[in-house]
């Protein structure tokens, strides 16, 4: 009954969670967790004699066997970072036994947070606080994993700055989640009132976005990635006129535009703590490889079927894939999460969360 009271409230409070993290179909930090390769090896010839081998010794005699860890993610840019690591795990080269699932929603993972069948995910970065919040603190946030992905664009010439969209009619999804939290705080910042200086009409699916640009001389819209990409492959008098995380960043001085996480269950960390510092050292490469090495990570994104090849080599540079943790990390979500609690309580789980939700090594 207590798991099923939790799902209720958790599935409630998320119904306006996020659909950056899930829209696919349509230099990070340098960590200093060490890692447990020293303990894998089976056996050890010989043993010697002086006391200083012997705990060295008994360490290299004893079998060490992989931890196994559930992880799941949603299809699309929260995904990507963790290409690297799907792939090695595939091939059997991962230092944990990971068990990945990837899914169209959130739903199926809040499910398996709170009943303790995923240990890690990577989440929409408000569904962090709410878990945090409707599990009394039975889930908390081990790294931010992707910044903002939305991007004004339009089939025209006529924006080139936020001033630019007073007067105008601009499409949008996400009516009443994140990407209007995030539009609106933007307007307001640079003296612009959502409901009053512009038009903003939502469209339930990113196709009738797209649908809008394609029929409309001149239309204007706000898209993320990788939808962006695809829409404008379809479309070439599309461009992209506002890059929505670096208007935040010019008006923000706390926090940034955060889309997704890296979630943990409380219990499995203090559990399985070398496990989860072996795959936050491993998540941290597999950014940095995402990053350096586009073409690659974006065959392994169609060969893990989160975004296609073609649209994954344009948008994966454009979906601010990053590893960022501990005091950053916290800054920069807390300040989110604030923006998001100002303007709907509910959309960060009805509070903001207390340090403890922030997990530091």
């Amino acid at each position: 009954m207590k798991i099923k009271k939790i799902l209720s409230a958790v599935l409630a409070a998320a119904m306006g969670i996020s659909m950056l993290s899930a829209c696919a179909g349509d230099a990070p930090q340098e960590t200093t967790a060490e890692t447990t390769a020293a303990a894998t090896e089976a056996t050890s010839d010989t043993a010697e004699e002086t006391s200083d081998t012997t705990e060295e010794t008994t360490a290299e005699s004893l079998p060490t066997e992989k931890a196994e860890v559930n992880i799941a993610a949603l299809k699309g840019p929260t995904a990507l970072g963790m290409l690297k690591i799907m792939s090695d795990n595939e091939n059997g080269e991962a230092a944990n036994a990971y068990n990945f699932s990837l899914h169209g929603t959130a739903d199926e993972i809040t499910t398996g947070l709170v009943k303790g069948e995923l240990d890690i995910a990577a989440v929409p970065a408000n569904l962090a606080s709410v878990l945090y919040n409707n599990t009394k603190g039975g889930v908390r946030v081990m790294a931010i994993n992707t910044l903002g992905v939305l991007y004004v664009v339009e089939s025209g010439e006529t924006v080139s700055s936020i001033a630019d969209l007073k007067g105008k009619t601009v499409y949008s999804t996400g009516k009443g989640t994140t990407p209007e939290y995030a539009l609106n705080y933007i307007l307001r910042q640079n003296e612009i009132d959502p409901e009053k200086d512009l038009t903003i009409e939502y469209k339930s699916e990113s196709a009738e976005v797209a649908a809008m640009l394609a029929e409309e001389n001149g239309a204007i819209a706000v898209l993320p990635q990788p939808y962006v990409t695809t829409v404008q492959k379809k479309n070439a008098a599309v461009r992209t006129a506002l890059n929505l995380t670096e208007e935040w960043d010019k008006v923000s001085d706390d926090g940034a535009m955060v889309t997704g996480t890296v979630v943990v269950r409380t219990e499995f960390a203090e559990e399985n703590p070398d496990a989860v510092a072996v795959f936050l050292d491993e998540y941290a490469r597999s950014v940095e490889y995402v990053n350096a090495n586009v073409e690659d990570a974006a065959a392994l994104s169609e060969h893990f079927d989160i975004i296609p090849a073609a649209v994954a080599t344009t948008a994966i540079p454009l979906c601010n894939i990053v590893y960022i943790d501990g005091d950053e990390m916290q800054t920069k979500l807390s300040g989110y999460l604030g923006v998001l609690y100002e303007q709907n309580a509910k959309s960060v789980g009805g509070t903001l969360p207390d340090d403890e939700f922030y997990f530091k090594r």
